[in-house]
Formats: structure tokens, sequence, C-alpha cells
């Protein structure tokens, strides 16, 4: 059965740090592109971080420049999400996603074959 499990959300302040972890399980990574997506209330599923297959291409939203990272462990089949100097405005359910094949790009959610149940990210003082 293919799973993708997230792990590793919850509540932080402001200017805080969370990792995010994603295992799959059922199938194997090294052939999937890999993103992590958000979806805050009453918005549309936005793509944060993701990562290529092919040449290891990474692609982040602007609004998480220089604070998110995303990175991949193949030899655990698992993917993570390094958030640093959180923002409220990135309170959001986190999703992690495969795609069997590459992207150029983190925006289309369309193109990712398997999704994680999710994990609540809240980011308040």
């Amino acid at each position: 059965q293919v799973q993708l499990v997230e792990s590793g959300g919850g509540l932080v302040q402001p200017g805080g740090s969370l990792r995010l972890s994603c295992a799959a399980s059922g199938f194997t990574l090294d052939y999937y592109a890999i993103g992590w997506f958000r979806q805050a209330p009453g918005k549309e599923r936005e793509g944060v971080s993701c990562l290529s297959v092919s040449d290891g291409s990474k692609y982040h939203a602007d609004s998480v420049k220089g604070r998110f990272t995303i990175s991949r462990d193949n030899a655990k089949n698992t993917v993570y999400l390094q958030m640093n100097s959180l923002k409220p405005e990135d309170t959001a359910v986190y999703y992690c996603a495969a795609r069997f094949g590459d992207i150029s790009s983190c925006l289309y959610v369309y193109e990712f074959d398997y999704w994680g149940q999710g994990t609540q990210v809240t980011v308040s003082s």
C-alpha cells in the first residue's frame, strides 16, 4: 500500500523552527520528485518547496525563500522540510507529495501522484 506519512508539526512561536518529516512506504522515492505544499483555512493549496529527481534542483515559493529548506534521504525513504524564522502567515496544514518523474516548478498540485494526510503547523505567540 502506497503511503506518505507526515510528522513534526505543532505550535511554535514566531521566529522559531520546525522540521517536518515525510516517510514513504509501499514505493521507493528514488524515482520521484517530491514536494511540500500547504493549505491555510479558506485558501487554496500552494506549493512551498519542491525537489526534482534528476538533478536535485530545488524550487521554493517566494514567501519562504531563505527560510525553508527541502531535502531527501533516499536510504530512509524520507523527505524533510526544515522551516526557520517562522511567521504567523506560515500557519497551515502542510502536506508532502510525490510525483513519478520530474518537475520543473512547484506550482501545480495536479502534477503530484501521492499525498500525505497533512500535519498542522501553527505559528503564534
